[in-house]
């Protein structure tokens, strides 16, 4: 290759006296020798075979540049393959490293779970647990609520604090001196519940505050009501025990007042149609304080209702209804007829004709009819030396051997014997000696109290 001026010396020229002569072939090497050929411009002549080719330079820079790029690019490529070993190494190393820490992440994330999981499993299971705990306690004390319903003497024991609407104000009655020891009115159910009935546990309404912190809540406000529940239980039987104890005692005062002997008087209290196989009271192993102190009550309870029967032997109440009167008292008076000192041996109560006269104790009448100053009179015996006479009766209602009970109607105030006027002499005695009435009326106000 060279340019177009320069001459053919390698070639010898084509002469016109050749023909015929045969033509030899130049050895195949010299073949693609670039022969410059005479030329006036910058062109550059490739020959080939004999063929000459022309290339401006702006073609020739072109294959030039386009070699001189395969050759960079191969000299890339032949780098790149030595390499490419280390490369694939950092981009695996690179790739494991990112997919540990993503697996290291997703562990992480499913220990999180996993412990909230259990943390809300380990939740639900005191959550039971604590329900069916509040549960029990409310089972308890509805039982408990219906033991203290069943109690005849805890109505009226403990004020309401709040009085519920349409209800009247109805205070438990006290016995009149006339009437039994001890009445006790049947509360009604809503009465002796005494508002005491735990509430309905019911499921919390689902909603977003439930599920994050209402149940810890819920649970808090059974619990509370639950405590006051048992507390209200709690202070009923306190009062009911502390009431029954307090009667024991007014009991047991008046039979000591009265000069009595307890054991005499429970000796002579009849005996009615009872039986039944004995069975011991006992107390459960895991008995609480409520149990404790109901048995207390119950034990009480039997004791007063023994001493009751008894003092139902002693004539402490009133012989007529109404305001207590007294038109003579007992001991020594001026004698109404006669005008000396003359020993009154009972009570006048003022009264009016045809009023009832009721008897003061349990007995059996032993006279009844007329008895000289007396009029017509009754006297009941009422066991143990004791006795009772009824004078001035305008009319008789019982007779001889008839077994009267505490307030029983046994004649009509009159004004027989020496009487001046309607009223009732009432008399007490003990061993036939009469006793002034006023120490067992007053012992009656003092049970009628409690």
């Amino acid at each position: 290759m060279s340019k177009s001026s320069a001459q053919y010396s390698q070639y010898p020229q084509h002469h016109p006296h050749d023909h015929g002569r045969a033509y030899q072939r130049r050895p195949a090497a010299a073949a693609a020798v670039a022969i410059p050929l005479p030329a006036a411009d910058d062109a550059y002549t490739i020959v080939h075979h004999g063929k000459q080719f022309r290339l401006g330079p702006v073609v020739f820079w072109i294959v030039v540049g386009t070699v001189v790029l395969l050759g960079l690019w191969s000299a890339a490529t032949a780098t790149y393959f030595a390499f490419r070993d280390d490369v694939l190494t950092r981009l695996i190393a690179r790739q494991a490293e990112m997919q540990y820490a993503y697996e290291d992440r997703i562990a992480e994330l499913r220990t999180k779970v996993d412990r909230t999981t259990s943390r809300q499993l380990l939740d639900q299971e005191q959550f039971d647990q604590k329900l069916d705990q509040i549960m029990k306690r409310q089972t308890a004390l509805e039982s408990r609520a219906t033991a203290l319903g069943a109690m005849p003497d805890v109505t009226g024991s403990i004020p309401r604090a709040v009085p519920q609407r349409g209800d009247s104000s109805q205070a438990t009655p006290k016995p009149s001196p006339i009437s039994d020891t001890v009445i006790f009115v049947a509360p009604p159910d809503r009465e002796a519940r005494l508002e005491s009935r735990a509430p309905n546990v019911a499921a919390p309404p689902t909603n977003q505050f439930a599920k994050n912190q209402g149940f810890d809540n819920v649970l808090i406000r059974l619990t509370t009501a639950l405590d006051q529940v048992e507390r209200r239980q709690m202070a009923a039987l306190s009062a009911v025990e502390e009431g029954m104890d307090s009667r024991m005692r007014r009991m047991r005062g008046v039979v000591s007042d009265l000069g009595l002997n307890l054991a005499n008087l429970e000796a002579a209290v009849p005996r009615t149609a009872m039986g039944g196989p004995f069975v011991p009271v006992k107390l459960t192993s895991n008995a609480g304080p409520f149990e404790k102190q109901l048995n207390r009550i119950n034990v009480t309870r039997a004791e007063m209702d023994r001493l009751n029967r008894t003092l139902a032997l002693v004539p402490y109440r009133k012989p007529v209804v109404g305001e207590v009167e007294f038109t003579s008292g007992f001991g020594v008076r001026s004698d109404p007829f006669l005008g000396r000192p003359a020993m009154h041996t009972g009570l006048d109560f003022r009264a009016a004709t045809g009023d009832p006269v009721r008897v003061t104790a349990y007995g059996k009448v032993v006279s009844a009819g007329w008895s000289g100053g007396y009029g017509r009179m009754i006297e009941v015996d009422h066991g143990n030396g004791l006795s009772t006479r009824y004078g001035h009766l305008s009319e008789i209602n019982v007779k001889v051997g008839e077994v009267v009970k505490i307030g029983q109607v046994v004649g009509l105030v009159g004004s027989t014997g020496r009487s001046t006027g309607p009223h009732l002499h009432y008399e007490t005695r003990i061993e036939g000696e009469a006793v002034d009435p006023q120490k067992f009326l007053r012992a009656g106000v003092r049970l009628s109290a409690g």
